[in-house]
């Protein structure tokens, strides 16, 4: 084997040279896909397995104690008074526990009192409707008529059918478990197909309620908007929520943009201020006004401020995390003042903290050169092109911060997802999501689930009065 060259070994290092660096920005890829969690991603906090991250919240401390803060009503278990008792036990000393006399006519000092909260043993009431029918002199034979919902010789109430909904929608037990339980709690045997059936009539008596809140959120001057994933006959499909402080509306669809918003119905129609993540298909809405998620932002700013070098002193995301804190922190002391603008020159500092930060952000990943560089700089360039999007809190105090109202509306569509695995049928799929608007908007006008299904089942679904 000849000899190489001079030549031959200085072309062998500069090819060497090169593919170390495409290992090296490979390898960079690859951890800092591995550093991604719950905390500076989008990632589910069940994603992070047994290699969970150490707590660190992204918020700052409040300066209040941990607990219960004051002024909160509380729910700690409290005696009632005498005339609320069920019954009342008295309990005498058989005898004096010093000489042992008696003390029938010993004089009462003092009564511990002592109160028991339970359960009566359930059993199902059965009530047999009699249709009487009677002769007339004509001839004419009449019958009773029968209360609106008795339509068969055997059949379960409302508020059977009310609980069967309230552990299968409410409580997301699944039909052999909510079969099972009713059939031990009230001796009652209940079938996994009588569960689907009080399922289908439930949401079939929705229609008129689903187009109500409809269109108050959409006539709503803030709304609420997000999105996550569904298992719906084995295939993938997205809920969509559409939500205020009274109202919730999910919706399912097999498709996330553009499609599955219109099918929900209210960004089609909506032309007040819709808060959501930077998923491009809300931009296409061109009457709606935007206010961007900033808890999402302070996740991907956590990134790229994880993947820093340890040297590194300062980072621009870091700058900008501090500088949207501290602008949420001047809204809430405006708030809680009553004033209605936050002071204007603090306000203009860190707004000016923030824009420094992002175009130096723009500036250090101009090259582009890899993934990373080119996903932070993608991030700072948005930063710079919706900054009045991201800082619509500071200017306008209807806009919330972050967009966690929305998140709280679709983490029961996954916790639904993680006991069942899947909808079997897109049908059943929209079936949920319409009890569950149902659900969430009665309490957040104060109804309890199980009031609010009593009424469902008894064919007159509670409906909000007040916008």
């Amino acid at each position: 084997m000849p000899q190489p060259t001079y030549a031959d070994l200085a072309a062998l290092v500069a090819a060497q040279a090169v593919e170390i660096e495409r290992l090296k920005v490979k390898v960079a890829e690859l951890e800092a896909r591995l550093k991604a969690n719950s905390r500076n991603s989008s990632k589910p906090p069940s994603s992070d397995g047994l290699a969970k991250p150490a707590p660190k919240s992204l918020r700052r401390k409040s300066g209040r104690k941990p607990g219960g803060q004051q002024g909160h009503p509380g729910s700690t278990l409290a005696q009632v008074a005498r005339k609320d008792l069920y019954e009342e036990l008295r309990h005498e000393p058989v005898a004096c526990g010093g000489c042992g006399a008696g003390l029938a006519c010993a004089p009462e000092v003092d009564v511990q009192r002592r109160q028991v909260f339970d359960l009566p043993p359930v059993k199902v009431r059965v009530t047999e409707h009699q249709l009487v029918s009677r002769r007339c002199r004509c001839g004419q034979v009449s019958r009773g008529v029968a209360p609106a919902g008795v339509n068969a010789p055997a059949q379960y109430g409302s508020r059977i059918s009310a609980i069967i909904v309230y552990l299968y929608m409410g409580q997301f037990l699944s039909k052999k478990r909510t079969a099972q339980a009713l059939s031990e709690l009230f001796g009652t045997p209940v079938s996994e197909g009588t569960v689907a059936t009080a399922t289908r009539r439930a949401s079939g008596d929705l229609t008129g309620f689903l187009e109500l809140v409809r269109g108050r959120i959409t006539d709503s001057p803030v709304v609420h908007f997000d999105e996550t994933g569904f298992r719906v006959e084995g295939k993938l499909h997205w809920v969509h929520s559409a939500s205020t402080g009274k109202y919730s509306l999910i919706t399912v669809h097999r498709r996330r943009g553009t499609k599955g918003m219109d099918h929900a119905g209210v960004l089609c129609g909506f032309a007040g201020v819709a808060v959501h993540d930077a998923w491009a298909p809300y931009d296409t809405y061109s009457r709606v006004t935007h206010a961007l998620c900033n808890s999402h932002l302070l996740r991907e700013l956590q990134a790229v401020a994880d993947l820093a070098s340890a040297g590194e002193s300062w980072c621009w995301a870091t700058q900008v995390t501090d500088a949207l804190l501290k602008l949420k922190k001047l809204v809430e002391v405006a708030i809680d003042a009553g004033r209605d603008h936050v002071d204007a020159a603090p306000a203009a500092t860190q707004a000016s903290l923030l824009r420094s930060a992002a175009l130096l952000g723009v500036r250090q990943n101009k090259a582009r050169s890899t993934k990373i560089m080119a996903a932070h700089h993608a991030l700072a360039r948005r930063i710079l092109d919706r900054r009045d999007d991201y800082l619509r809190f500071s200017a306008d105090f209807r806009v919330p911060f972050d967009n966690n109202a929305a998140e709280r509306e679709i983490r029961m569509v996954k916790l639904r997802q993680k006991v069942s695995g899947c909808a079997r049928t897109l049908t059943g799929a929209r079936q949920f999501t319409a009890i569950r608007s149902y659900l969430a908007t009665a309490a957040k006008h104060g109804v309890t689930f199980f009031h609010a299904l009593v009424q469902l089942a008894e064919g007159q679904p509670w409906l909000p009065t007040t916008q």
